[in-house]
């Protein structure tokens, strides 16, 4: 039972996202944990809860290992169900953090929302963190009911979603104390929050438009290359010329043309810094005055700190402008274990499923670039999107966040639009506008309120000509404070399920 109530909550998750599943499956994770005798078995249950969660949400990640299936398709059970397994444990532990404050009433709704929330924000730091389908990015289909994460960020939106959610849990007492009358109120007191949120997010949509920056016109590229033939040798030439061709095709007709040119992560198959004829190449479709910014490997030979023969290869962002000069560089900073490194690779033994036989080294953290003709951006490669508080430095400030991605690996699934969602957050929290250029999909121009201006849907070749939006000129209560908030309102939570833990047993006690 424990397993079906998380697999049916990862439904809430996008590209479905039945939010409703959600009331129906936290109060039963509830009344499981109120069942439960032992320590033991409340963790179990979380335990189960979690594995069904992840196995329904994280299912495409296994499409990464059919790219090449001869060298990984034999870890796709590893990947399906050990991932899982290990992120559950998190589960496990907010269900036994729960069950071992063992009370009545509504405050064992109040504590598990708190435990529930404190382990999403462990998972998404420790072991290099992996915060990907927080509760809170259930209402990824609702702008008005992101606006709050402005403030408190997705963790306070988690720790929001799962207490709405388990509420219904109040109306039945493990130990037949409740009062039919009490009951009702947190129910009550949740509907009533929900609605709260959504119309002060209402609100703050209907608040004038931000604008557009003036004298920038973004290209994005998608070229919808397979990853099976992103790195043939006999097909990366072909791939580098249908994204200068795609570049240089001419604006639609009484449109501005670009001012600067944006392709996917890894959109050039080589090492940019040590290919002058491909820089060359690509400085042709550079628009004068501004860059074309792309995503690609980039190497150091005769590093003295690097292995293999002192060879050292960053995943990066590079901008070169229309001489052929590379203006800025950008290094990914949090890698993907096992895709990007391998972590105790002397023990494991494993290849990286990315290609190459050296791991990616990590930059050194959030950077603001300077790019010509354009405001400072932040850019983010791939999963670095989905890391709360960590897409920005604090000075200088960026003006717009850059998210380039490679999400080929994943074909049709889930994944691409959980990414696109995730990373569409960022710009809610931050204030800024969000660019998001992806090889096959979904490529996005994102406004600082989350709303999306432009797309190109899974799957198809294309372009987005398109203004960039401006940032939020005050900025948000969340790029100021992190996460401050979150953590006050955490405890807020554990301190309200401690005092109704105790009123409800004087209560009960003296008969009332």
């Amino acid at each position: 039972m424990a397993w079906g109530a998380g697999a049916a909550a990862a439904l809430a998750m996008p590209p479905i996202g039945l939010v409703p599943v959600l009331f129906f499956a936290f109060p039963v994770l509830v009344w499981l944990v109120d069942g439960a005798q032992r320590r033991r078995a409340a963790f179990a249950v979380g335990w189960w809860f979690g594995f069904g969660y992840f196995v329904v949400g994280l299912y495409w990640i296994s499409n990464a290992l059919l790219v090449d299936p001869e060298q990984f398709a034999w870890l796709i059970p590893f990947a399906v169900c050990g991932l899982p397994a290990l992120l559950a444990i998190f589960t496990g532990l907010a269900t036994l953090t729960s069950a071992l404050w063992r009370g009545r009433g509504p405050g064992r709704v109040l504590l598990l929302a708190a435990s529930w929330s404190a382990m999403e924000w462990l998972r998404g730091h420790a072991f290099t963190g992996f915060p990907w389908n927080l509760l809170g990015y259930a209402w990824a289909d609702s702008a008005a009911m992101l606006q709050v994460t402005s403030v408190v960020g997705i963790y306070g939106l988690s720790l929001l979603t799962v207490l709405a959610a388990a509420a219904p849990a109040a109306l039945a007492d493990p130990h037949g104390d409740s009062d039919a009358r009490r009951a009702w109120i947190l129910p009550a007191a949740a509907l009533a929050m929900l609605a709260v949120l959504w119309a002060g997010g209402m609100a703050r949509l209907s608040e004038p438009a931000v604008g557009s920056v003036d004298g920038v016109r973004l290209r994005i590229v998608q070229a919808n290359i397979p990853q099976s033939l992103k790195w043939d040798d006999s097909q990366r030439v072909a791939n580098v010329r249908r994204y200068l061709d795609m570049s240089a095709a001419p604006a639609a007709p009484g449109t501005p043309p670009p001012t600067h040119i944006v392709w996917p992560e890894t959109a050039v198959p080589f090492f940019l810094n040590a290919e002058p004829q491909v820089i060359a190449a690509l400085a042709q479709v550079a628009p004068p005055g501004g860059a074309l910014i792309t995503g690609a490997p980039r190497i150091e030979r005769g590093v003295a700190s690097g292995e293999h023969g002192g060879t050292r290869i960053w995943n990066s962002v590079i901008s070169i402008d229309s001489t052929g000069a590379i203006v800025a560089t950008y290094d990914k900073f949090h890698l993907v274990p096992f895709g990007e490194y391998v972590p105790f690779r002397s023990v494991l033994g494993l290849a990286k499923i990315t290609p190459g036989t050296v791991d990616f080294s990590a930059g050194p953290g959030p950077r603001t670039l300077d790019i010509p003709g354009a405001p400072p951006v932040s850019p983010l490669v791939c999963y670095e999107a989905i890391f709360p508080g960590r897409v920005t430095e604090p000075e200088p400030p960026p003006a717009w966040l850059l998210n380039v991605t490679n999400d080929a690996w994943y074909g049709r699934s889930a994944g691409p639009y959980q990414h696109l969602q995730i990373a569409r957050v960022r710009a809610v929290e931050q204030g800024l506008p969000l660019v998001r250029a992806a090889n096959t999909g979904i490529s996005a121009i994102i406004d600082p309120h989350g709303r999306v201006v432009e797309r190109l849907p899974l799957g198809e070749t294309g372009v987005i000509d398109a203004a960039l939006p401006a940032p939020i000129a005050t900025g948000t209560v969340y790029a100021r404070l992190g996460d401050t908030i979150f953590a006050a309102m955490l405890l807020f939570v554990f301190g309200g399920s401690y005092k109704l833990r105790h009123g409800w047993q004087r209560r009960v006690v003296g008969g009332g």
